[in-house]
């Protein structure tokens, strides 16, 4: 079946897939549009983006790519753009909706593998095991002493949970259920009280869970709102030798503020996947000790990535072909 017009569009649809994406689940979209791929996985500049997104009228991207009025301005076809991401923070929504272009994300099939992850940062942050490895690996271990890399106790104590969406709950259910811990939580909305009863939590303002919780791990989604969320004086609330665990965005922490806990040792440990100003890592983060970082694979086990690069493509298929998209984002 060849390209064709779908929606009313005169002529072939064009479609970018702007990072390499498992081919299989690409060539669906080959029946119903000109499919222009990236196999060498490039970034794009903002100018290659415009230039290959201006006569296109779907765009398949993720969190590398930008899409804000200045392009959507010179990509008048554009008529929808499908994230593999959960996170929209890389798309200006209002600019989108403005022109009529809808925008899709991948909610949902992502959440139990970002929490698995999460649970994994949190017991590898609080038990020192980046620092352990690096110690063993260097050729340093020569003999068992009391307190080598003696950590801090994960199962029974307090974890506090800054955003209550879908991972934050799912990391919620591994905590209280897996490891008996005590769950407390600060969300925008507070949850209704069935679903706080089902996940063992407790609500509580920011300043009371930072002061309350022996590990704090963050999960809400990035706003301007949430820009360093986290920052020196939150730090400071938090307990002597707590954990720090991010897998929401890296912007939620002032870095700076970070490393500085770390090497004044009032913060016990961190655990980062994701960064400001990522793929590059702050200098000072890679100093600091007792901190784990990963580059933003909290997602990343191959049947999720498979299922994030599926919903992207049905999201797109459903829109070129005039029927309503299964994931739009809303608000």
């Amino acid at each position: 079946m060849s390209p064709s017009s779908q929606g009313g569009h005169d002529g072939p649809l064009r479609v970018l897939v702007a990072r390499a994406v498992f081919p299989d689940i690409i060539e669906p979209l080959r029946d119903v549009a000109e499919v222009d791929t990236t196999p060498d996985d490039a970034i794009s500049t903002p100018e290659t983006l415009r230039r290959r997104l201006a006569d296109k009228h779907g765009a398949f991207i993720t969190g590398s790519e930008r899409i804000d009025a200045a392009l959507l301005d010179a990509c008048p076809q554009l008529r929808v753009v499908s994230t593999m991401t959960v996170g929209v923070d890389h798309i200006d929504l209002a600019a989108c909706a403005e022109r009529g272009v809808t925008v899709t994300h991948a909610p949902d099939v992502l959440t139990e593998t970002t929490a698995d992850f999460g649970f994994t940062l949190l017991l590898a942050a609080a038990r020192q095991v980046g620092d352990a490895e690096r110690y063993l690996r260097a050729g340093h271990w020569a003999k068992w002493s009391v307190d080598l890399f003696a950590g801090a106790d994960v199962f029974g104590a307090t974890l506090g949970i800054v955003g209550m969406g879908r991972i934050g709950q799912a990391i919620a259910r591994r905590a209280a259920l897996g490891f008996n811990m005590r769950v407390l939580y600060h969300n925008r909305r507070r949850l209704a009280p069935s679903i706080e009863e089902a996940l063992h939590a407790s609500y509580r303002d920011l300043p009371d869970l930072l002061r309350e919780s022996r590990h704090v791990l963050l999960a809400l989604p990035y706003s301007p709102a949430a820009y360093h969320l986290i920052g020196a004086a939150e730090l400071a609330q938090m307990q002597p030798g707590a954990t720090l665990v991010n897998v929401a965005r890296g912007g939620v922490i002032d870095e700076a503020a970070l490393a500085q806990a770390l090497h004044s040792g009032h913060l016990g440990a961190a655990g980062l996947d994701v960064f400001e100003g990522e793929p590059a890592v702050n200098p000072v983060l890679l100093r600091a000790p007792r901190v784990v970082l990963t580059p933003h694979i909290a997602s990343s086990s191959l049947p999720t990535r498979r299922a994030m690069a599926q919903l992207a493509v049905d999201n797109l298929l459903a829109v070129l072909q005039g029927r309503p998209p299964i994931t739009p984002v809303s608000g």
